[in-house]
């Protein structure tokens, strides 16, 4: 299992919601590219890169911060989502130099076109983000907008779909646990990897510990995306090693 570490964008700063709620921002960082710094020197292979701005209103407001992460990245992969709604927006990414392009909301609201976009290009270059909440019999629930709206549409409904139709890469967030430092929902992962082997499922939402990625490998995620727990370096390096050179 790989381990992430997240960056998110909002007026060009490094932040962090709690529970996607846009009033509950923490500022960590005027400058992004000193987080960047941080975590490459880290030894971390990837970064995931979240505009903010774009995944609530779809506006492009954080792209010349991205365009400068892009050119400071001396070969650590930018994983880039938040606002990505259109084929051109995506195709326009990849030739900048993002490794893999997140979509999010369209992914739910408009699957089909998604997964041609996917069925035209390479399937390793897109991840699919499905953001959930847990309905009252314990189904999670896709959210969008940058979880401002709800849906009716259960993940394993759009997963099943995607695997059928060749996608590679699924992103789940427990929108309940993100930012809450409260323990990742190694249940709902376990799961999204029995019901659909086939994808390679990223974790979001919850890691507080090293105890944490220690679980979510057991349940066979390919990755986990964590953003405040490395932000304040609560996990010591030394536990973060094994989950930050997995090939």
């Amino acid at each position: 299992m790989l381990l992430i570490p997240a960056i998110d964008l909002r007026g060009g700063r490094c932040v962090r919601l709690l529970q996607g709620r846009f009033d509950t921002e923490t500022v960590y960082a005027d400058d992004p590219l000193t987080v960047l710094a941080q975590y490459r020197e880290l030894g971390a292979q990837y970064l995931h890169v979240v505009d903010l701005d774009g995944a609530r209103d779809g506006s492009q407001a954080n792209r010349e911060v991205v365009a400068r992460l892009l050119r400071a990245q001396a070969g650590l992969g930018i994983q880039l989502g938040g606002g990505v709604r259109s084929n051109t927006t995506a195709a326009g990414w990849l030739a900048a130099g993002v490794r893999r392009v997140v979509v999010g909301s369209v992914a739910v609201t408009r699957p089909e076109e998604v997964l041609r976009w996917i069925a035209e290009s390479d399937p390793d270059r897109f991840v699919l983000a499905f953001d959930v909440r847990l309905d009252a019999g314990g189904t999670p629930r896709l959210t969008t907008h940058g979880w401002e709206a709800q849906s009716e549409t259960s993940l394993w409904d759009l997963a099943g779909l995607c695997a059928e139709r060749g996608a590679r890469h699924i992103l789940c967030t427990d929108v309940a646990r993100d930012g809450a430092l409260s323990g990742p929902n190694v249940t709902l992962y376990a799961d999204a990897v029995r019901r659909f082997p086939s994808i390679q499922w990223q974790a979001s939402g919850g890691v507080s510990r090293g105890a944490d990625l220690h679980a979510l490998a057991d349940t066979g995620v390919a990755a986990v995306i964590s953003g405040r727990a490395l932000l304040e370096s609560r996990i010591p390096a030394k536990e973060l090693e094994p989950f930050l050179r997995v090939a």
